[in-house]
């Protein structure tokens, strides 16, 4: 009803509200006051921006970061709908920018999702390197080739149950990328975690050898790793949980299927980690160019002990250099360009094993 009031005042004698009888008993409504002004309202984005100039967190000329929408490099504005905020974060009711990952509930780089890989020569390699999947997803137009039919037949020797779908469903799963008719869902990785890795060298009684990876983040060079720690006795690789590769259909691929006998152990913050392993007994060797110990000279090669290798590049970082027991160097060349981190991996293993087998370990 359009009145403001419920009583007889506010009708005609139809019983039909009377126009215009907003006003009549104002009195007896409670008002809300005047509005208070925009930084004053909880919520509003002015306010926000207001409590987070209070605590400090200001930036360029006292301007928040909760003020910063995405900027086009060319000049132009931020992108329809992005509104404010910037491609990479979002805003919690604090006012403080926040990665999205971290806003939705996820820990940032947990891998939790599976994987998918596409098209016709990725998938029939996946399922050659036995990377572990849950389902063969095939177009019901595909055309006959030998990849095609290779890769059923392996997905139906491994289990691998297969579905038959339709490219629209096949796009999606995909994210539009090129499918070739033929997708496989890859099952999430079960990191170990780092206590696992000791056991596995105390239950075969000898001293532990682990491959720790600072700062890698391709994949390829994670199942190179795992292959070298395979097939030099080693008995897992550590990695961070933030900025660092993960167990995918790529590592799987370069491992040649040895990360199904090497476990990876993901952890928080591997250089806590390391102390933890110092802790236990275990020495660290980092391997670094300006190490005043080349690999075949470690004189604590037959003891327990973590190799932590860096990227290529950068090498080890700050930290993880400092709680290094010892910086341990390649020899090579003055003219040769820095090892990726699977072949240095590889020639570091060796050369310890080399060492072990000359002291009958």
């Amino acid at each position: 009803m359009s009145g403001g009031t419920q009583g007889r005042a506010g009708r005609t004698k139809s019983g039909k509200p009377r126009a215009g009888t907003g006003g009549k008993g104002r009195g007896k409504l409670e008002g809300k006051g005047p509005t208070p002004p925009a930084h004053l309202r909880p919520g509003h984005p002015a306010q926000r921006r207001t409590e987070a100039a209070t605590r400090g967190g200001t930036r360029r000329g006292g301007r928040p970061d909760l003020d910063d929408g995405p900027r086009n490099p060319a000049g132009g504005g931020a992108s329809p709908g992005s509104g404010r905020r910037s491609a990479a974060k979002t805003t919690g009711r604090d006012g403080e920018a926040r990665p999205r990952a971290e806003a939705a509930g996820r820990a940032r780089g947990a891998g939790e999702a599976a994987e998918v890989v596409a098209g016709r020569n990725a998938v029939l390699e996946a399922l050659r390197a036995g990377v572990p999947a849950a389902a063969l997803y095939a177009g019901p137009r595909r055309d006959a080739d030998d990849r095609v039919r290779e890769a059923v037949d392996l997905a139906a020797a491994a289990g691998v149950p297969m579905v038959e779908t339709g490219r629209a469903q096949l796009d999606r799963l995909t994210g539009g990328s090129v499918h070739q008719g033929l997708a496989l869902r890859v099952r999430p990785y079960a990191y170990a975690s780092a206590e696992n890795l000791t056991e596995r060298a105390q239950a075969a009684g000898v001293p532990a050898l682990i491959a720790a990876l600072d700062g890698v983040t391709d994949p390829r060079n994670l199942g190179a790793v795992a292959r070298s720690v395979a097939a030099f006795g080693g008995h897992g690789v550590l990695l961070p949980a933030r900025r660092s590769a993960r167990v995918t259909a790529g590592a799987w691929k370069a491992s040649a299927g040895a990360l199904a006998r090497v476990p990876v152990a993901q952890v928080p913050n591997l250089t806590r980690a390391l102390t933890a392993y110092q802790q236990a007994g275990l020495f660290v060797v980092g391997l670094d160019a300006g190490g005043a110990t080349g690999v075949g000279d470690l004189a604590v090669a037959d003891a327990p002990l973590v190799l932590v290798v860096g990227s290529e590049g950068r090498g080890l970082s700050r930290l993880v250099a400092e709680r290094c027991d010892v910086l341990a160097r390649i020899p090579m060349a003055a003219d040769t360009e820095s090892l990726n981190a699977g072949v240095a991996a590889g020639i570091a293993l060796h050369a310890v094993a080399a060492s072990r087998a000359a002291g009958s370990w």
